[in-house]
């Protein structure tokens, strides 16, 4: 069996660097300015983003090139 790329992967790999951004900004400002964070909505985006690259994410087929 062989892990190949699906259709996902690059929109996976950008919606991970998007939420560690806006992640590490909360988390900054939850330190520095705590009357102004929104640590507990970030906490929900790396949740949802979290169970969205399991469910799309690197996902195994045969490989069929061996059999030929």
């Amino acid at each position: 069996m062989k892990t190949s790329t699906n259709q996902y992967a690059y929109a996976n790999n950008i919606l991970i660097a998007l939420v560690s951004a806006v992640f590490g900004y909360n988390l900054y400002q939850a330190i520095v300015h705590p009357d102004n964070s929104n640590i507990g909505i970030s906490l929900i985006l790396v949740v949802l983003t979290s169970i969205m690259v399991r469910k799309y994410g690197h996902k195994k087929v045969k490989d069929n090139q061996e059999n030929n």
